[in-house]
């Protein structure tokens, strides 16, 4: 008997076994997420396994399934978040959960399957080279790295620290701070915003590698971020500003902070997360020593599909990001949960 594919609905033991023994597998591979994803959004998550002859797992592949008027029917490998996709262990079981995958894609009533990969797999046929993450080789110490920032960084740290902003560390108890200056930057950006429940349920779920870090203002948080770490990595996903106090830098003091916290813990790298290369985003995480590394998004499409467009460069998006953004703070944060659960 060879390598055979299944829906992996159990404890999540063997499975998370199996991705802590790949050498390639990300923090987004581990089963906690499914519960997060579920949890926070209601989706139905479809985790298939490939197991060996001796029923031992030999390859991973976790979808979620996104359903909306809007944007449409499709699965994910992962959304919300940069990585996920294909794990694999014998290269007999990448075939085995691509063609498990075409069969969902044609029985279950989706459009497309989208398969967030850092390595591209050559078996699947369309791919999108759009988006990088920045990823920074961090030094053995905190004096060697911040000796090898550039002197205009080190001056805007330097700035934020004179003006008397403050970094903290912690938990749920920064939380309400984090999420209120999250949901002001998202409306400002005209994109909807989650629910305060996400990142609560990720704190919760991965109590032991998710710490929050906000940049205060005589007691007041202008800045924050949700730190998350696996293995030698540390990733900042989701980040914000308060965009009345830019000229103080909070975002630097945030940056720096949080680069210091990795290197305490051990980290030797540190992931600024995805971005377009050339947008004002990629040239905020260059000037850190940040180096660009590829991400390939890559699509099972029914025959004669096209490729998904489904960000906020798609010209049929941009009335309604430019309407967001005239809402009001309330009214988009009680709408946008509802929204961005349909956003991938």
């Amino acid at each position: 008997m060879g390598i055979a594919t299944h829906l992996y609905n159990e404890d999540g033991r063997a499975w998370d076994a199996f991705v802590a023994s790949h050498q390639d597998s990300t923090n987004y591979h581990q089963y906690g997420w499914r519960k997060v994803v579920e949890k926070s959004f209601g989706h139905r998550t479809m985790y298939l396994a490939a197991t060996n002859r001796y029923n031992e797992i030999c390859g991973v592949l976790p979808y979620v399934k996104m359903k909306s008027r809007l944007f449409g029917n499709f699965l994910v490998s992962l959304p919300f978040f940069n990585y996920g996709g294909m794990l694999i262990s014998e290269d007999s079981a990448s075939a085995m959960l691509l063609d498990a995958s075409r069969k969902m894609l044609s029985g279950s009533g989706v459009n497309h399957i989208e398969l967030r990969h850092l390595k591209m797999c050559a078996d699947v046929e369309a791919t999108k080279q759009h988006k990088v993450t920045m990823i920074l080789d961090l030094k053995k110490n905190e004096e060697e790295q911040w000796n090898a920032l550039n002197a205009k960084v080190r001056n805007q740290v330097r700035k934020a620290e004179k003006s008397g902003l403050q970094a903290v560390i912690g938990r749920m108890d920064l939380l309400d701070g984090f999420y209120e200056v999250f949901c002001r930057n998202m409306r400002d950006l005209g994109t909807p915003v989650y629910g305060r429940s996400f990142f609560q349920n990720v704190l919760e779920e991965f109590a032991d590698t998710t710490r929050i870090l906000v940049v205060t203002l005589n007691g007041r948080t202008i800045a924050g971020a949700l730190l998350t770490w696996y293995r030698d990595t540390l990733e900042v996903p989701w980040a914000s500003s308060n965009r009345d106090f830019r000229p103080l830098c909070p975002n630097n003091l945030l940056y720096w902070e949080a680069i210091r916290f990795a290197i305490g813990m051990g980290a030797r790298a540190f992931d600024f997360g995805r971005s377009t290369p050339g947008e004002g985003t990629y040239e905020f995480k260059k000037q850190w020593g940040a180096r660009p590394v590829q991400l390939y998004w890559q699509y099972l499409l029914r025959e004669g599909g096209a490729l998904p467009e489904i960000n906020p460069k798609n010209p049929r998006y941009k009335l309604a990001i430019q309407a967001w953004q005239r809402l009001p703070l309330m009214l988009t944060n009680l709408l946008g949960p509802h929204i961005v659960r349909c956003i991938p």
